[in-house]
């Protein structure tokens, strides 16, 4: 189809009324940004959906045939089992969305791919409006003030932030090479590792256990004592994310549910999930479990009570504590911290084997909820699995396994996950 016609799935505005030229010119800026030049896959989803839509294909850009032409699954592979295609173009979504907040990217033509599409859709960046006429006196002076630029919408998870910004040109040349290298079918995800990791929970003939957290039972964690198997009066404490749950449970958990048990669903293990309050001793001893969330799951703050890296809150502050450093390193956030100005946020992802339940255990536990998404990131996403154990020894499978991480929070959305520190076992 010519890039002049539309097609019933292209966006309003699209390829029809842009230049392809400054399109794959967009494209190598995107291409060339860390978000994307440390990565295989992310550029090589992109790259293609732009260039198949830039060639008349929008309507044949399936999650089926990106995974058959971008990552090399056979043709009758299972997508449900194997989520590389929804997985990549999620991140892809996101690195686009921080690659436009960045105010030094003002002006460039914007690129992003809708949520449910891989059909990308090309957008001119907003502009100021042009300053009325004003008619200035000879003898006055007068200096016009700069121009601000709109603020970001705080409508994250249902539509792009749309930033102007000013870039660099690139050669359509150059730009041909580039694309030339990225189409080709890279090796598919290190779903071994992803196995192995989950191994001691898959492995087990019990069903396994997910217990989430609970934002209206919050904790009050000087009162946990971690042989203790029943709660007493628990404090409340007013956390800001208590505002972001859906009914008991917290929006950040269940999506962290929904992603994670894939890694028992695909090999057809049984599992449950309870609220941490209905959760009991008996239960959690049944068999493997898995802990979501940190000061809203009393199971989480027992666990990670006696291990390096613990949460705590001390004055009105929450803590994810290192304890073994000599100078007491700490990771915060204040609990009255309004929500819109939280930038981070910290998390601890673990795999142990718990002595007191005596079952295997893996842990997605952020201060707030952002941490939390982003900490279960690491437990389904091969690549973010691969940088936690690029700094574990090489013998980790037979460790037990804490670590802490950061990520970025824009207008309650985390960002990649950043490992800080790394304990085992």
């Amino acid at each position: 189809m010519p890039v002049g016609q539309k097609s019933p799935t292209e966006p309003a505005e699209s390829s029809g009324q842009i230049d392809t030229l400054r399109i794959r010119e967009q494209l190598q800026r995107l291409l060339a940004h860390p978000l994307f030049a440390n990565s295989k896959r992310y550029p090589a989803l992109l790259a293609y959906a732009v260039e198949q839509t830039l060639l008349g294909n929008a309507a044949e850009l399936k999650e089926r045939s990106i995974g058959v032409e971008v990552f090399g699954r056979a043709p009758s592979y299972d997508a449900n089992a194997d989520p590389v295609v929804r997985i990549t173009a999620g991140e892809v979504r996101k690195r686009l969305t921080q690659y436009y907040y960045d105010p030094t990217h003002r002006g460039e033509l914007i690129l992003e791919l809708p949520t449910g599409s891989y059909v990308p859709a090309f957008r001119e960046p907003e502009r100021a409006p042009e300053p009325a006429p004003v008619s200035i006196p000879v003898e006055i002076e007068a200096e016009a003030a700069p121009a601000t630029p709109p603020a970001p919408s705080r409508l994250w998870r249902f539509r792009w932030v749309l930033v102007a910004g000013a870039g660099m040109v690139v050669a359509l040349a150059g730009a041909a090479g580039v694309l030339a290298g990225l189409r080709y079918r890279s090796e598919p995800p290190p779903p071994s590792n992803i196995d192995r990791f989950w191994g001691p929970v898959t492995s087990s003939v019990n069903p396994t256990t997910f217990c989430l957290g609970e934002p209206a039972k919050n904790i009050d964690v000087g009162s946990i004592n971690s042989l203790d198997t029943t709660v007493s009066n628990p404090k409340p404490e007013p956390l800001y994310f208590r505002l972001h749950y859906s009914g008991n449970l917290a929006l950040a958990d269940v999506i962290t549910l929904t992603r994670t048990v894939a890694a028992l669903a695909s090999r057809h293990k049984a599992f449950r999930v309870v609220p941490a309050s209905e959760a009991s001793f008996g239960q959690l001893r049944e068999g493997p479990f898995v802990l979501i969330g940190a000061f809203d799951n009393i199971w989480t703050l027992r666990v990670t009570q006696k291990l390096r890296f613990g949460f705590e809150s001390k004055d009105g502050v929450a803590l994810l504590v290192d304890r073994k450093s000599r100078t007491k390193t700490t990771w915060a956030t204040a609990w009255d911290l309004p929500y819109q100005k939280l930038s981070r946020d910290y998390a601890i992802v673990a795999r142990i084997h718990d002595k007191t339940t005596g079952q295997p255990v893996i842990i997605a536990a952020g201060i707030s909820e952002e941490g939390t998404e982003a900490a279960g990131e690491i437990l389904y996403n091969p690549e973010y699995l691969e940088s936690l154990l690029a700094k574990a020894p090489r013998d980790w499978e037979e460790k037990n396994m804490e670590a802490v991480i950061e990520t970025q929070v824009i207008e309650g959305h985390p960002g990649p996950p950043n490992i800080l520190a790394v304990e085992t076992w």
